[in-house]
């Protein structure tokens, strides 16, 4: 039997399932706690419940990782039942950055063997039961560009966890770089 459950981070109330010592589902805050309550319900078809002691620990975990501690969430049990082949190997790929990196969708396909699945690695982070447990806000477009993210507030949100993470976007800034186009051109 699935239960869930909410819990405050720094981020918001957000939502877990589990089905005894495995997460199987969690939920960054949507615009109310009652539309987290509903949306990882409708996900899930779990009752609410009060979380057993592993599930305890991945909420602490993952409530030390939103307040900007460098967390390992890898620890944490997750049943990836009914979820295909190829986005479990997204997932799975996606687990092993480690907090305050990013890697991009090119660089997930090409891991998992062909750097011309980048889509189809984007597409499976979209549908991520798992955010935060599955970091898909790590996965970022070539150049540093933050594309979608599918958790309320969108590519906000993304660049929040971000944020809090100490992650690096792109380079950093050259000496010049804060000068308009036109004085940085040649004579």
């Amino acid at each position: 039997m699935v239960r869930y459950a909410l819990f405050p981070t720094p981020l918001g109330d957000c939502g877990i399932a589990w089905r005894n010592d495995r997460v199987v589902a969690t939920r960054l805050q949507d615009k109310s706690p009652a539309d987290t309550i509903h949306r990882l319900a409708a996900r899930t078809g779990g009752t609410r419940g009060e979380p057993p002691i592993a599930i305890r620990r991945a909420i602490a975990s993952m409530t030390a990782l939103l307040a900007g501690e460098r967390t390992d969430l890898t620890h944490i049990l997750c049943d990836f039942g009914g979820i295909d082949g190829f986005a479990a190997q997204v997932y799975s790929a996606t687990r092993a950055i480690p907090a305050g990196e990013t890697a991009t969708y090119g660089a997930i396909a090409s891991q998992l063997g062909d750097k011309r699945l980048a889509r189809n690695v984007g597409q499976a982070l979209g549908q991520n039961p798992l955010p935060i447990i599955v970091p898909c806000h790590r996965v970022i477009g070539v150049g540093g560009r933050l594309t979608g993210f599918s958790a309320a507030g969108g590519v906000a949100t993304k660049l929040k966890m971000l944020e809090v993470e100490g992650a690096q976007l792109g380079s950093a800034p050259r000496l010049f770089d804060d000068l308009p186009l036109a004085a940085k051109a040649p004579r």
